[in-house]
């Protein structure tokens, strides 16, 4: 495999953040992503400190600046303009922090479908009846291509990423999606875990898109909860909170066959690791047990 540069996100630390906020600033958790072995960990804009500031704090942790995350109602078509202007914020950090990658991503958890239920609600086991309307969609992709062309006059990659609970889960979406949005300023990130917990294949969408895909999340996922949860109905915390997350290389992914297919398409950018919620005894061990198990894959 090639060498290309692993990061992990935040997001398993931030149970701990939320019953002791004051107890996992920031700084600590940079700390414990560069502790586990990370090249670097996703930066975001900051309300109140600086881009250079941002950038020193990473140099002190010997950590790169790995692809940011956007997240938007990306098909509220009177939100394009303010959408629009924090993708030229966003990516404005990204090209000082030298990545040439974000991620941007729908919001919609609860945007209420058709069917009459919300996205939170049908997480894991969405049907057509769930998805946006036709004219949702075009405008979707109507400001994503915006946003796209917005990030890449300042060198930075849109790639855009599916979520479970969102308005974009499915690789139905996601096609539905891509249908409408311009391959030359619209690429892809997306997440192996959630692709799983869709009901889809990460493999094979990896595979078919490999050439759109300029970074990626990793995640893992226990295909037996998934399983359990469509059965009785979960919705999107369900699922979490019966243990639905696993380490890379825990559950039943194949990381090696996805890497290699995006090896062989010529992939060049991040490796973001991220375990929502862990079933270890901490975030540190989490990510360093990641970390391992992506050495044994090569990265």
């Amino acid at each position: 495999m090639a060498e290309l540069p692993v990061g992990c996100g935040p997001i398993t630390w931030r149970p701990y953040q939320r019953q002791d906020e004051a107890a996992w600033p920031e700084e600590r958790i940079l700390a414990e992503i560069a502790e586990a072995g990370y090249d670097g960990a996703p930066a975001s804009v900051h309300p109140t400190r600086s881009t250079e500031e941002t950038l020193a704090l990473y140099r002190e942790l010997g950590l790169r600046v790995a692809p940011g995350y956007l997240g938007a109602p990306l098909w509220q078509a009177d939100q394009r303009e303010s959408i629009v202007e924090r993708a030229k914020r966003d990516s404005a950090l990204m090209r000082a922090g030298g990545c040439d990658a974000l991620y941007v991503a729908a919001g919609g958890a609860e945007y209420t479908a058709a069917s009459g239920k919300t996205r939170r609600q049908v997480s894991g086991q969405v049907t057509a009846e769930d998805g946006l309307t036709d004219e949702e969609m075009k405008a979707f992709a109507g400001t994503l291509n915006e946003v796209g062309a917005a990030t890449l006059a300042e060198g930075v990659r849109s790639c855009f990423h599916n979520h479970v609970g969102t308005v974009i889960e499915t690789r139905a979406e996601f096609e539905r999606l891509l249908a409408l949005a311009d391959p030359a300023t619209v690429f892809l990130g997306p997440d192996t875990g959630h692709i799983a917990w869709a009901g889809d294949d990460p493999v094979a969408f990896c595979r078919d898109y490999a050439a759109r895909i300029k970074t990626i999340h990793v995640k893992d996922i226990d295909q037996a909860v998934a399983a359990r949860g469509r059965a009785e109905g979960w919705d999107y915390g369900g699922f979490s909170a019966n243990g639905i997350w696993l380490e890379p290389g825990s559950g039943a992914i194949d990381f090696p066959a996805i890497l290699a297919d995006l090896e062989a398409a010529g992939l060049d950018g991040w490796i973001i690791v991220e375990t929502d919620v862990t079933p270890l005894s901490s975030a540190l061990e989490s990510a360093t047990v990641s970390r391992n198990y992506l050495r044994t894959i090569g990265l």
